[in-house]
């Protein structure tokens, strides 16, 4: 069943039985479960920053959990990417508003190695990291179940969208096969947006 074939249901309703239509998220509904992480829970900052620092570097959810200070270079601005499934490390630029908010994050939490902690203090588990952002999913009013790894999906496109070329996205995601990469330039739209002009 897709959600268009749902009689009353508009872009906000969560609707449990309806089937993924898709694995990734738009832009705009990244910036949507940001603002639902900034409004719900006590952990506002970290979630949305968490939330951002997945989106715009491509992170598994095991890869955002694990992250430590140590990986950050705030001064210079650069993320020093290490991937899980043997994937390519590399080293990212990181933009201001990752920095501004990395920066508050640090002033804001307990000091500890790790980038993203639990309520206790320690390094948060991808587990529950994936049900936390199961729940903010339901507060931004997604029409569909949403789990971490939508955000490196919704990278990938966003960076295919924006007309980078494979082997530099590859790179970016640290994907050691190609075929992997492929996916994203494959499903781009705008490679076929001057086909009727």
């Amino acid at each position: 069943m897709d959600f268009d074939d749902i009689d009353g249901a508009t872009p906000n309703t969560v609707i449990p039985s309806v089937k993924r239509t898709r694995r990734y998220l738009t832009e705009k509904e990244v910036e949507k479960l940001m603002d639902a992480a900034r409004k719900h829970g006590r952990h506002g900052h970290r979630d949305a920053t968490m939330i951002l620092i997945a989106y715009r570097h491509g992170l598994r959810a095991s890869e955002l959990v694990d992250l430590q200070w140590s990986q950050i270079e705030l001064d210079s601005g650069r993320l020093h990417v290490r991937r899980a499934k043997r994937g390519t490390p590399s080293v990212h630029p990181l933009q201001g508003d990752e920095i501004r908010a990395l920066r508050r994050l640090r002033r804001e939490q307990e000091a500890s190695p790790f980038v993203f902690t639990s309520e206790r203090g320690g390094p948060m588990s991808a587990k529950a990291w994936g049900n936390h952002f199961e729940r903010l999913g339901r507060h931004a009013g997604m029409p569909f179940q949403c789990f971490p790894h939508m955000l490196r999906h919704a990278c990938g496109f966003a960076l295919a969208n924006a007309g980078h070329d494979t082997r530099a996205l590859q790179a970016w995601l640290g994907h050691r096969n190609i075929q992997h990469t492929v996916r994203y330039t494959e499903l781009a739209p705008d490679r076929f947006k001057l086909f009727w002009k």
